[in-house]
């Protein structure tokens, strides 16, 4: 089931075209990446998704259903990347007042509040101001205010931005407790490697446009070229064989680029047949970082297309 539809989204700024005819389906419970370098419009998309701009043409199905922001917007929890929090309130006030803003009662938020407070080791914030937070402490107490009517769709913009590692995989761990549970995560960075390890599927978005949709696994497997890395007990001398071309050669380790016509088998036995042996064998995939460079920069090998499947 596909919690949110996107359907030939469009927004223009007097000349400037934010979002470009973007479709997209997201699906129940999945964490789904949305990425893209500054200007690409992943803000305005995010906007138009929770009602704080209204496209100028194209639908925005929530739930199967034409989305309504007046009375959708309960089922939507969104955290933006700058903080918006009353400096002057002290954070369980500010928490206890944003919870009730989203329909909580008074005795349902406070049991709320001091369980998540309780899961991110934030007890003992209660009488601090917000002025006197770090942004690491900042970013904790958003996804607290974000999450705690407990949405359908949550919306995370940055949300490591100034977090420890120790702090970070806390929220981490929270996401995918989330997921679990059914909740659908929309994950928007620029860091990929947080992409790669924690999103089922991912959108790319550049100039307004999408230019690339699938699964991690999928997209990786579509940009693949070929490269294994082997690493040898010891370097035979003759490392030539119309199998590979090397890629790079450094003491006990190879990176080969296989052949048109060949297997990882065909390599592996000329290796055997060398009488070397063999530590370890593995296929090297590009990251979503080298994916994510080349489709932007319009390199030789990027390309457009709607999704990925298979």
């Amino acid at each position: 089931m596909n919690i949110l539809e996107v359907q030939h989204l469009k927004k223009y700024f007097a000349t400037q075209k934010a979002v470009d005819d973007i479709s997209m389906s997201i699906e129940q419970g999945s964490i789904f990446g949305l990425l893209g370098p500054n200007g690409a419009g992943k803000t305005t998309l995010i906007r138009m998704i929770t009602g704080i701009f209204y496209p100028d043409s194209g639908n925005i199905l929530l739930k199967g259903k034409k989305f309504e922001p007046e009375n959708d917007a309960k089922y939507i929890g969104y955290m933006p990347e700058e903080r918006g929090l009353y400096k002057k309130m002290k954070i369980g006030e500010q928490a206890l007042y944003l919870a009730q803003l989203k329909g909580l009662r008074k005795n349902d938020a406070m049991h709320k509040i001091k369980d998540w407070f309780q899961r991110l080791e934030m007890e003992s914030w209660w009488n601090k101001k917000v002025e006197d937070l770090s942004k690491g402490m900042g970013q904790k107490l958003q996804f607290v205010i974000t999450v705690l009517h407990e949405p359908d769709l949550i919306i995370l913009d940055e949300p490591f931005s100034g977090l420890d590692p120790v702090n970070a995989n806390l929220i981490k761990d929270e996401i995918y407790r989330l997921a679990q549970k059914g909740t659908t995560i929309i994950f928007s960075t620029h860091r990929m490697e947080q992409v790669e390890e924690i999103c089922n599927h991912i959108v790319l978005v550049n100039k307004g446009q999408k230019i690339l949709d699938g699964t991690v696994h999928n997209i990786k497997q579509e940009f693949k070229e070929n490269l294994f890395g082997l690493q040898l007990e010891t370097m035979p001398e003759n490392t030539g064989s119309p199998s590979f071309d090397i890629v790079s050669k450094n003491k006990q380790d190879l990176i080969v680029k296989i052949n048109e016509g060949y297997k990882p088998n065909d390599v592996l036995g000329y290796f055997i047949n060398q009488g070397t042996n063999i530590i370890s064998f593995k296929e090297n995939l590009p990251s979503l970082n080298d994916i994510f460079i080349k489709l932007v920069e319009g390199t030789p090998t990027a390309r457009q297309f709607e999704k990925i499947t298979g």
